[in-house]
């Protein structure tokens, strides 16, 4: 069979033959030692089975992995997204839609050489990319992993899903071996991601995180058939009485990313997980957001992204 172009290869492989891996599996492994894969900075020993916020010690837990057929039409295709579920989350989002994942350690432990084989048999499905969803927290596994599978003979591209509370060490680690960067920007203010998501660092973190995919991938690019290539992928929720922070995200993205920025905005908000439980004395917990967004609200967002000056929207509209 004649060798594959090399631009048509995933970023990790092109690497990979360029020899430019270098020694990124040690540092991988040494960023396990005393945990600075996020931005909680546990200072855990991870690679001795001590955990953080996360949960995780040092084998990465792998929730559940198949072909998904939900995923933004770039990604998924007409054979499906290739997605590998991890539980644990260095988040603590209040209204997590994947709870019953991202906040347990429900799974089975993988090596970083079994995820590289799973990899390789959602590839051998017919997928038309490898998906890690919530990966933030096991970056330097993932590291490892994406190694492998490179040596393995990997042929589609790797898209890294996360919520954007990534540390700028791991994504650096990252540079040249993912393709698509699918960062969600959930909030935009300090108050708000600490109530929400126990992390009043987020948006912070969340717009270094972005530039830094933006910087080593740039916007996305989409191919003649209309599956993801490379760039960055923006998600964000539109979620009820936040419409103010929506058109925050919105005017950032454009102004200090690209205006040819691609964003999803999503309308699929609903009270999940902590969102209506009863509280002290009997009220319910976050009430404010115990609602889905109406649909002025779902229209206001992307009014917003339009002033804004963004073009490229998936989702709601």
């Amino acid at each position: 069979m004649a060798a594959r172009p090399a631009d048509d290869l995933p970023a990790v492989v092109r690497l990979l033959r360029a020899g430019g891996l270098g020694d990124r599996a040690a540092r991988a492994e040494a960023e396990l030692g005393r945990c600075r894969a996020c931005p909680r900075a546990c200072d855990v020993d991870r690679g001795s089975g001590e955990v953080g916020v996360c949960r995780i010690g040092r084998d990465a837990v792998v929730a559940n992995a198949f072909p998904h057929h939900g995923e933004e039409d770039c990604l998924r295709g007409w054979r499906g997204s290739g997605t590998i579920f991890f539980a644990g989350c260095n988040l603590r989002c209040v209204f997590c839609q994947n709870a019953d994942v991202s906040q347990t350690v429900a799974g089975e432990p993988l090596s970083p050489s079994a995820i590289a084989d799973l990899c390789l048999a959602l590839q051998d499905a017919g997928c038309h990319n490898v998906n890690l969803v919530t990966p933030e927290h096991v970056a330097p596994q993932l590291v490892l992993a994406l190694t492998l599978a490179a040596e393995r003979g990997l042929a589609v591209p790797v898209v890294w899903n996360t919520s954007a509370y990534d540390g700028l060490g791991s994504l650096r680690l990252l540079d040249g071996m993912v393709d698509v960067y699918m960062p969600d920007f959930k909030v935009w203010e300090p108050a708000t991601a600490r109530r929400y998501l126990g992390a009043a660092d987020y948006p912070e973190v969340a717009r270094a995180a972005i530039l830094e995919m933006h910087r080593q991938v740039g916007p996305l690019v989409v191919g003649p058939d209309g599956l993801a290539r490379g760039g960055v992928l923006v998600r964000h929720l539109v979620m009820p009485g936040l419409g103010a922070e929506t058109a925050a995200i919105l005017r950032w993205l454009a102004a200090e990313v690209s205006r040819d920025t691609y964003v999803n905005l999503m309308a699929q908000y609903r009270p999940a997980h902590r969102v209506g439980l009863p509280g002290p004395g009997g009220r319910r917990r976050f009430s404010e957001i115990d609602r889905r967004p109406s649909s002025v609200e779902v229209d206001a967002a992307r009014a917003a992204g339009r002033a804004a000056g963004l073009h490229r929207f998936d989702g709601v509209g």
